[in-house]
């Protein structure tokens, strides 16, 4: 295991036990791990409101001997993974004074490559086997979260995986939940703020033994106590929401795994679909000539 993620998985495993100043020591941490490298424990505290006393405290409590060896383990990993980390370049200004356009472009773009960095390839491989041993796959998913779960269904209907979203009508999450088999998956989506009725769903899921996946914002949001495996993605936005571009492209992600693991049976559904969308008039094959 790589140190970075060694980290990132001591804080995880220490979050549940710790006090609220540790709890916003360890947001801080997971939210800022690229930049501790360069921060003293007075910055930290500054940046925090919480004492130095206390962030040398919290680099103990979740394994270390102090800041000074826990800023080093981030620096031999963050020096392991520095060829790699600009995935895809941001784009420059033009010389007006205010480029709105290049702004919210960069936001995104940034969040693309943090999203490329924080994902684990063994875990993204492993929620690909999990969705395609399922014998059916739900997605759920509040507020935008609603959105974002539709569309994953959606695309995974596309490439031959039995898939449905949660409605949010009528019922809520844990009637809908009842008629769910150990062998089906639940996917959430889970996004500042939080749905609580997520997370409780996700939570009474793992008690039925239902397999959970989360796609969510970051290791210890609330809904990760109680999943398998976590798809972290990086939603910030200019706006008090989230950019969903960086999901947008881990939902094609899932997908197009899917599709290329299994690509007789994913060819076959698109055939399939297309052919039942010509007989129906549906859509138009090309203008006549």
């Amino acid at each position: 295991m790589d140190k970075y993620k060694k980290i990132k998985d001591l804080i995880q495993k220490n979050y549940g036990i710790l006090s609220r100043n540790n709890k916003k020591l360890a947001d801080f941490f997971v939210d800022n791990l690229d930049r501790i490298s360069f921060l003293t424990v007075k910055d930290i505290s500054d940046s925090t409101g919480i004492s130095v006393a206390s962030v040398i405290r919290f680099a103990q409590r979740i394994g270390f001997g102090g800041f000074s060896e826990l800023r080093e383990a981030v620096v031999e990993s963050f020096q392991a993974r520095l060829s790699e980390k600009e995935i895809f370049p941001l784009f420059e200004k033009h010389m007006a004074d205010h480029d709105l356009l290049t702004e919210v472009a960069n936001v995104d773009i940034t969040n693309i490559n943090s999203t490329l960095n924080l994902i684990e390839r063994k875990v993204f491989n492993s929620v690909i086997g999990d969705i395609l041993m399922a014998d059916r796959v739900f997605t759920a998913g509040l507020g935008i979260s609603y959105l974002l779960s539709e569309i994953l269904a959606y695309q995974l209907n596309q490439v031959g995986i039995d898939s449905s979203v949660f409605k949010h009508t009528h019922t809520i999450f844990h009637e809908q939940i009842l008629f769910m088999k150990k062998k089906d998956l639940l996917i959430v989506f889970s996004f500042p703020p939080y749905s609580k009725e997520t997370i409780e769903a996700a939570q009474f899921a793992k008690q039925k033994g239902i397999p959970v996946i989360s796609i969510t914002n970051k290791q210890t949001s609330p809904v990760t106590f109680y999943t398998k495996s976590n798809l972290i993605v990086k939603s910030e936005n200019m706006l008090f929401t989230n950019s969903f571009a960086a999901i947008s492209v881990l939902i094609n992600a899932i997908a197009t795994g899917c599709a290329l693991r299994e690509k007789a049976k994913a060819q076959k559904v698109m055939k399939e679909t297309q052919e039942i969308m010509e007989n129906q008039n549906q859509i138009i094959i090309g203008s006549k000539k």
